[in-house]
């Protein structure tokens, strides 16, 4: 599930130039998932609530233009995430380790936690491709689409929950820390080979599917952490991509001379 809705909600943070929105608000859940611990529940119930808080919040500020759109999100960031890290110190004895908390434990989730992940995953695809090409036309051309009389705030609110909703499901698999590493980097890989958005999307969807598999088969073969091998796969393919289109870039100019 990671593997395919990350490279899609990515597609639309990369043209939106939201790749520090989705690190920021995925720091920013972790008092959530404290206290629903605390409390002993699944973190899902702390971190999904969590989530649109500061999803709405970070869209109020923008809305409202009384900051500029990194104040509010470094804000946002340095703050939730601090408290997270404080309470958590206070409390103590909870049963998940801060670092499983930072770098994801894909092999501790348990059933009922896939299934919330699931139907979370099923809400985002279906509000994506119900709103696609709105998004779309707000993403490449923001003023464009308010002349046109597209509601770009309740949009913009809408994406924000979107956004937060699937860091959510992603942090049970690499952690608060690399989510960014599977939400941003093959959508943004994809994107370089394929000028297309939807070719792109389909394109970083495989990578997305193979950075998952194959860190999660490394992971277990070799006793290291699934996130960050994950993360680290993801990397390498973006790697790939960029010396390919720079190789291709390349062989264009030479041939137009």
């Amino acid at each position: 599930m990671v593997g395919i809705i990350c490279p899609i909600l990515g597609a639309y943070v990369v043209i939106r130039g939201m790749g520090f929105m989705g690190d920021a608000m995925a720091h920013s859940v972790m008092p959530g998932i404290v206290i629903a611990l605390i409390l002993g529940l699944s973190s899902f119930w702390g971190s999904v609530p969590m989530a649109i808080v500061v999803a709405v919040s970070v869209g109020y500020l923008i809305h409202k233009k009384d900051v500029s759109v990194d104040t509010a999100v470094g804000v946002m960031f340095a703050g939730l995430f601090s408290f997270g890290l404080v309470l958590m110190s206070l409390v103590g004895g909870l049963t998940v380790s801060i670092e499983d908390i930072l770098l994801g434990q894909i092999l501790g989730v348990s059933k009922a936690d896939m299934l919330i992940s699931f139907v979370l995953t099923v809400l985002v695809l279906v509000t994506l491709v119900t709103f696609h090409k709105q998004l779309i036309f707000s993403g490449f051309d923001p003023v464009g689409s308010v002349v046109a009389g597209l509601n770009a705030g309740a949009l913009n609110y809408m994406f924000l929950i979107l956004l937060g909703i699937s860091i959510v499901v992603t942090l049970h698999v690499v952690g608060v820390v690399l989510v960014v590493g599977l939400l941003i980097t093959p959508a943004a890989a994809s994107q370089m080979v394929m000028r297309r958005f939807t070719r792109a999307m389909l394109l970083g969807i495989i990578f997305g599917l193979f950075s998952t598999i194959s860190g999660l088969y490394i992971s277990y073969y070799f006793d290291l952490p699934s996130g960050p091998v994950m993360a680290l796969v993801s990397f390498v393919i973006f790697l790939c991509c960029a010396m390919y289109e720079r190789f291709f870039s390349q062989t264009q100019t030479s041939h137009l001379m």
